[in-house]
C-alpha cells in the first residue's frame, strides 16, 4: 500500500497540550512542513512566547528558546545578529505580541530586521484566564469585559497588520486564517513565503493568523469556528496587507 501522508519532520514526537478544536496544533504543523520543504531544520531557531504556545519548543524539531513575556522579537534579533545563517522567527499570541510585547515588536520592524514573526489572534489572552486582549472585538464578552468589549473606554481592538504594513522597512505582511481547509492552505503559502524572504535577506515579515479559543470564548470547537467566521474575519480581513517583493 503506497502511504502518501507522514508526519513532518519539522515536529518532534511531543504530544501538543492545547485544548480541543484549537488552531495552534493546525499551525505548527503548518509551519513543520514549511521547515521541512525548505530543508532548513536544522538551520532554524524558533523562539516561543508566553501564552498558550509557552512549550512550543518542545514541538518544533529546531533550535529553540524561550523568551519572556512579549520579548520575543528582541531575542529573534539577537539571534539573528549573531547568527546571520539561521532562519529565526518567533510564535506569538495577541496578547504577548500586541500587548505586553508591541514594543519590541514594532520596534525590530522599523529596525527592519531580517526575521520573520508569526502572530496566532484569537482575539483573547487564552491561557491566563480569558482577559480581554487588544485584538478582543466590540461586544465580546471576556472574564475582564464580562458584558462585552465596549469602543467607549476599552477602545477599538487593534488591526496589527494594518498597523505594521505601515512601517517603512517592512517588506512583508499578511493575515491569513486557520478554519477551513482553503485558509490553511493559505496560511502555509503565507507561512512559507515568509520564511524564505528572509532566507533570502528581503527583511521583516509578519504572518497574522485567525485562530479561536472555544474554551475563553465559551463555545464548542464547532461553535466558535461559526463565530470566528462571521466576526472575525469582517473586522480582521484576510490577505496581503504589504509585499515589497525584492530589496530596493
Amino acid at each position: 500500500m503506497e502511504k502518501i501522508f507522514s508526519k513532518t519532520t519539522g515536529l518532534t514526537e511531543k504530544p501538543f497540550t492545547y485544548c480541543p478544536g484549537c488552531q495552534h496544533g493546525i499551525i505548527h504543523r503548518i509551519i513543520g512542513e514549511c521547515l521541512e520543504e525548505l530543508n532548513i531544520v536544522d538551520e532554524s531557531i524558533s523562539i516561543a512566547s508566553v501564552g498558550c504556545s509557552v512549550m512550543s519548543y518542545d514541538n518544533f524539531a529546531c533550535n529553540s528558546v524561550q523568551a519572556s513575556h512579549g520579548r520575543a522579537p528582541a531575542v529573534a534579533t539577537g539571534l539573528k545578529r549573531t547568527n546571520p545563517d539561521k532562519m529565526v522567527f518567533t510564535y506569538q499570541g495577541d496578547g504577548d505580541f500586541a500587548s505586553i510585547g508591541m514594543g519590541e515588536a514594532i520596534h525590530a520592524a522599523g529596525r527592519g530586521e531580517n526575521v520573520t514573526l508569526i502572530l496566532v489572534n484569537n482575539a483573547i489572552y487564552g491561557m491566563t484566564g480569558g482577559q480581554m486582549a487588544p485584538t478582543t472585538l466590540i461586544g465580546q464578552k471576556t472574564t475582564t469585559s464580562p458584558t462585552g468589549r465596549k469602543e467607549d473606554g476599552q477602545g477599538l481592538p487593534l488591526k496589527v497588520s494594518e498597523l505594521f504594513g505601515q512601517i517603512p522597512s517592512v517588506n512583508y505582511v499578511e493575515r491569513t486564517a486557520a478554519y477551513t481547509p482553503a485558509q490553511i492552505r493559505a496560511t502555509k503559502k503565507s507561512i512559507k513565503k515568509a520564511f524564505q524572504n528572509q532566507l533570502d535577506g528581503k527583511g521583516f515579515s509578519l504572518v497574522e493568523i485567525l485562530s479561536t479559543c472555544s474554551i475563553g470564548w465559551g463555545m464548542t470547537p464547532t461553535e466558535s469556528i461559526d463565530w470566528a467566521q462571521e466576526n472575525m474575519i469582517n473586522y480582521f480581513p484576510l490577505g496581503v496587507i504589504k509585499d515589497e517583493g525584492e530589496i530596493k
